[in-house]
């Protein structure tokens, strides 16, 4: 697991075929228990529909993500303008079709179990695909914004065992019997430290700060940036009482690190609740794992509970403290607009500049030509 997960590090943006399947397999983990649970084997076209409405999902949030990201590239290609222009109507007619689909396959007899599993089908949609998307999105940010947050939940999973075998004496939570306060706050601090060391290795390093963009010339991914503030190093004043200790004032750090106290924080103290909600979910179906896909490890949800509840943590960071105006996303809407908008555009544009002072008056520019 450990060498698939460098492999991974290794590919770089191509990660994101690695997410897909991992949602995939998440998604058909939860889907059969609900099989097993409600004794729906027999039930007409259900199987078929859950995965119809798993594609129309991930049709829609990679739709929205090419959009969004890509737009200079759909921008080019025609088929591609035209799927991005109708894309919510596409993926709403979709749906719609799914949905009829369900109701003429009603059974009578079966309405309860069939309303049950359409149910479970959704919740499983909303809980797995939409998370595994803001994954994706991370991505996009930068490797950095998803090689923390997974590594740093790993950390924590490791440390809290730890800590727990060797220390542990007072129990935690009913639900997981084997967790206790000793693994809980050593794994907290282990996490923060190991957490706060990792951003500065990674901060210094292009491949892992980088957006994700496309490259023009060979229509592939590129990693290559200007970095941003929180990744170049800056001079801090420390507190009084730190000074007083450690007999320094100043200490130099990548503000990405600051920020890697606030995410490994969450990983250590609101993360395990992810994994404490799946023990809860499996003890309430009375089963011991998701799957047997990884053996000693249960489903591949078993480890991924956590990770889905920190992927989305880090999306709503990112977009409240982190995130400001993207010049090159801008610029790709820009680039999607027809000539005589970009036009208007470029004339407002010039005029606020040069009402700011930035560029010369008109009458410079005429006595300049």
């Amino acid at each position: 697991m450990i060498s698939g997960f460098f492999l991974i590090i290794y590919m770089g943006p191509v990660t994101l075929i690695f997410v897909m399947t991992i949602q995939i397999k998440c998604f058909h983990e939860i889907i059969t228990i609900g099989y097993r649970v409600y004794h729906s084997y027999e039930l007409p076209w259900f199987r078929s529909l859950s995965w119809y409405f798993l594609i129309c999902v991930n049709y829609f949030f990679y739709g929205e993500t090419v959009a969004d990201y890509f737009g200079a590239l759909v921008q080019r290609e025609e088929p591609l303008q035209f799927l991005a222009r109708y894309h919510r109507f596409i993926s709403f007619a979709l749906y719609l079709a799914g949905f009829c689909m369900f109701v003429l396959s009603l059974v009578k007899k079966h309405y309860r179990l069939q309303f049950y599993m359409f149910a479970w089908t959704h919740v499983t949609l909303l809980i797995v695909v939409t998370q595994s998307h803001l994954v994706i999105q991370n991505l996009f940010e930068g490797m950095i914004w998803f090689i923390v947050p997974i590594s740093i939940v790993i950390c924590n999973d490791i440390m809290a065992y730890l800590f727990g075998f060797f220390f542990g004496r007072t129990p935690l939570i009913k639900l997981s019997p084997k967790k206790t306060w000793e693994g809980f706050i050593g794994g907290f601090f282990s996490t923060v430290v190991f957490g706060f060391f990792l951003a500065y290795l990674l901060s210094q390093f292009q491949y892992f700060v980088c957006p994700v963009g496309i490259n023009s010339e060979t229509n592939g991914f590129t990693v290559e940036c200007e970095p941003s503030d929180i990744f170049v190093m800056q001079e801090y004043t420390l507190p009084t009482v730190v000074q007083n200790t450690l007999r320094q004032k100043t200490v130099n750090l990548y503000p990405f690190q600051i920020h890697s106290i606030f995410l490994s924080s969450f990983a250590s103290l609101i993360g395990p609740f992810g994994g404490f909600f799946a023990s809860g979910f499996k003890r309430a179906f009375k089963i011991k794992d998701f799957a047997s896909t990884i053996p000693g490890h249960g489903g591949i949800m078993d480890r991924f509970d956590c990770q889905y509840l920190m992927a989305t943590f880090t999306h709503v960071y990112i977009a409240s403290f982190v995130r400001g105006p993207n010049p090159s996303k801008v610029l790709q809407q820009l680039l999607m607009l027809q000539p005589e908008q970009q036009l208007s555009i470029f004339h407002t544009l010039h005029s606020h500049l040069r009402d700011r002072g930035i560029l010369p008056p008109a009458t410079e520019e005429k006595r300049s030509d």
